[in-house]
């Protein structure tokens, strides 16, 4: 791995621990602060809710601005916005400093993939990019899981602590090893980026992967309580098992890639049908342990496996300003986030049981499968040519 894209991928790293830790942490949350379970949840909709709004913001308002020295500062607003988590005395002022650092979450990923693909040669920007993103599953595997552990051995406060000091090693790694000359690919300006969000191609790629994490974090937001109530594992258990599912996720987003190289669609469509399937299997076998443990894998690697095809849809669709997008499309997936944690809580606050979840995830995937579906459609209409009408 060059090491440019190593000092991204530490910050992807540190981000990714930082916006899924809290999920591991939610029990504990909510009994220190004195607020439900489902309540402390909706911590995962407000750092969504913030990556949705600040994606936008920060993208417009540092584009002219070098690359590198804006790396710099996103990560620097991780490590006070970590470090503000760590230090709320109550649930008001935590969810507002979650959601402080969650705006350099999608301008981070936005233009860290830019600067990634600036880096190596045409031909590899897809495998940089990749790269860059490996830190993100990685922190399912590692930062989730020893997050969650710290978190109960001293308490949560010390997992914001901890995330806040990976922050500091990923500011001096992008300060140390990424070029002071590294730019943008050329293009039409921001005009032409905002130009590109008249597309209606644009606007269903987003549709789907906001459909898309919403499936998942309507469960995955209470995977701690479900697996711990329906599966009747341990505490100590689930750290494990969120363990196997950021090792799901970090093989389903090399298979992804591959996939969307090849079908891109198709591999959409069949990947979240797939996922729809799973929802049902986990309402129907969740209670035994063993089944439990090995759906969340699987689980976890297909929906990485539809990552990368939905960010490079959404990339396609807006060819003519690229970088706006793709900043907007991490926007899109923590619409999601946030939707599918709120629609969660309202699921449970009616009545319907952690065993009965997954069945609103299943719903929610099969609404992805409808519109990519009509996206397609549409793209085939479009492109297909309108030769002479037959005799």
């Amino acid at each position: 791995m060059p090491l440019p894209i190593l000092a991204l991928a530490i910050a992807s790293f540190c981000i990714g621990t930082t916006e899924f830790v809290i999920v591991g942490l939610l029990p504990e949350v909510a009994a220190d602060l004195g607020v439900s379970v489902e309540l402390a949840g909706l911590l995962v909709t407000g750092y969504a809710l913030g990556v949705a709004f600040g994606a936008p913001i920060v993208a417009m308002a540092t584009a002219h601005l070098p690359r590198k020295p804006v790396l710099v500062g996103l990560a620097a607003l991780f490590v006070v916005g970590n470090l503000l988590c760590a230090m709320a005395p109550n649930y008001r002022l935590l969810m507002a400093a979650r959601v402080f650092t969650a705006f350099g979450h999608g301008a981070s990923f936005g233009i860290g993939s830019v600067v990634a693909a600036s880096l190596v040669p045409r031909n590899k920007r897809a495998s940089a990019i990749a790269l860059m993103f490996a830190g993100l599953t990685l922190a399912n595997i590692l930062g989730v899981p020893a997050g969650t552990a710290l978190g109960e051995a001293f308490g949560w406060q010390a997992t914001f602590v901890a995330v806040a000091g990976i922050g500091l090693i990923s500011v001096a790694a992008i300060a140390w090893l990424v070029p002071s000359d590294v730019t943008e690919p050329s293009g039409g300006g921001l005009r032409a980026e905002v130009r590109v969000l008249g597309k209606l191609q644009v606007w269903l790629a987003m549709l789907i992967a906001a459909l898309t994490s919403a499936s998942l974090f309507a469960v995955y937001t209470y995977i701690k309580p479900y697996l711990t109530d329906v599966s009747g594992l341990s505490t100590a258990a689930v750290i494990w098992v969120l363990l196997l599912f950021g090792a799901g996720m970090t093989i389903g987003n090399i298979i992804g890639g591959r996939l969307a190289d090849w079908k891109l669609m198709p591999t959409v469509i069949a990947t979240l049908l797939l996922m729809a399937l799973l929802f049902v299997c986990f309402k129907q076998f969740g209670a035994i342990p063993r089944v439990a443990i090995g759906m969340v894998f699987l689980w976890g690697l297909l929906i990485f496996v539809a990552v990368p095809p939905l960010q490079i849809r959404v990339v396609e669709a807006a060819s003519e300003g690229p970088n706006l997008a793709a900043t907007l499309n991490q926007g899109a997936f923590n619409v999601g986030n946030a939707g599918g944690a709120w629609i969660g809580s309202v699921a449970l606050s009616a009545g319907v049981s952690y065993a009965n979840l997954p069945l609103v995830g299943a719903v929610l995937a099969l609404l992805a499968v409808t519109v990519a579906v009509l996206s397609q459609a549409l793209e085939r209409r479009t492109v297909l040519p309108s030769g002479p009408s037959p005799p």
